[in-house]
């Protein structure tokens, strides 16, 4: 175990290689069960994202948008939270819906079309996914602040990646945040390509230096380090919860996969680049570490593998078993009542599908 210098940009506690680091300002100490807890959601989360991918593949999803390499920078995170806390997530957070309890069939409900979410984010603390780029970190600021009104003193983690860093709604609640001390921590998944835009050519400067220019703390850490990422998010969620603002986490990670399925990264993405980030695997990562510190052997990983079979096999049978969505029904709840238009929209396109009916016997 060796000590990190703090004047070190990166907040890392494990190497790639499983070493162990120690941080002057963030570090922890956990028990063997969390140590081996933190593999184990980060292996079942892996799991289920590939489940999905496969089943959107068979036409059973209509999309799918892959965390494939970031489950550290969400399992890390989401671990840190605690039950009051309030998360405002973008569309990629599937960890730090796991962390929260939200079944992963609800999440597959959503991009199946049966559900417009499945989860109460009043009772679970985990808000609806948002498919418009930096928009819920202005959602986050302002229930931060009605929190803060209310005498509440949990805190909420708003996250967004390095693309959305480029919106005007970031910068926006940036400023926001630290005028009015509001108790949001911003998470950036950093995971280097907006779709097929480098992050090199989004920005001049590292995002966590922007927090500066607003007047409040920013860190950045390596997010293929479990360890690194509870660590700082714990330290930021209480500085939050004092009363002492905003707090900005960049955390340094990679998209394995594609930016959804419809997408083809081998178009844009150099396969060197992808060969050097598959070394920097947050899971294998972490099974170094068992390893080395003898906190888990081949019964404890042959468990977790068999734990996500089953998991993978009741998420292929209760998707299949969904219910196909009503053809028509993007057409609903567009406004509060019926719409002359809309309706004429709507016969026309019932209308159409009905010329691919098989004729009746």
């Amino acid at each position: 175990m060796r000590r990190q210098d703090e004047a070190e940009d990166l907040v890392q506690l494990l190497t790639p290689e499983g070493e162990r680091v120690v941080h002057p300002r963030y570090d922890l100490d956990l028990s063997k069960s969390q140590y081996r807890g933190l593999y184990r959601d980060m292996t079942l989360v892996r799991r289920l994202d590939r489940e999905a991918f496969a089943l959107q593949r068979l036409g059973e999803l209509g999309m799918w948008i892959p965390c494939l390499g970031q489950e550290a920078a969400q399992i890390g995170s989401g671990r840190a939270l605690e039950p009051d806390d309030h998360v405002f997530p973008s569309y990629r957070e599937h960890g730090v819906a796991w962390c929260r309890g939200i079944p992963p069939l609800a999440l597959m409900g959503m991009l199946r079309g049966t559900t417009n979410g499945g989860w109460d984010p009043r009772h679970t603390g985990f808000h609806l996914y948002t498919i418009v780029l930096g928009a819920q970190t202005l959602h986050a600021v302002g229930y931060a602040m009605g929190m803060r009104r209310d005498g509440d003193a949990s805190a909420v983690v708003a996250y967004f990646g390095d693309g959305a860093a480029s919106e005007g709604d970031v910068s926006e609640a940036f400023n926001f945040a630290a005028v009015y001390g509001a108790p949001v921590v911003f998470f950036c998944q950093n995971n280097q390509w907006a779709i097929s835009h480098p992050a090199d050519r989004q920005s001049r400067a590292p995002i966590h230096h922007r927090a500066r220019g607003y007047g409040f703390p920013g860190v950045r850490v390596d997010g293929n380090d479990v360890l690194a990422c509870l660590a700082v998010t714990r330290a930021a969620l209480e500085h939050a919860r004092r009363g002492d603002g905003p707090f900005l986490i960049e955390a340094h990670t990679y998209r394995m996969g594609p930016h959804t399925t419809s997408d083809d990264p081998g178009r844009y993405r150099p396969a060197e680049e992808v060969e050097e980030w598959r070394g920097k695997d947050p899971i294998a990562r972490m099974r170094a570490f068992l390893l080395r510190e003898e906190l888990a052997d081949d019964a404890f990983f042959r468990e977790v593998d068999e734990e996500g079979d089953r998991l993978a096999l009741e998420l292929r049978e209760g998707v299949l078993a969904m219910p196909d969505p009503p053809v028509d029904a993007m057409f609903d709840h567009v406004y509060t009542g019926r719409h002359s238009l809309l309706e004429e929209e709507r016969a026309w396109y019932t209308a159409y599908l009905d010329r691919f009916e098989e004729p009746r016997a």
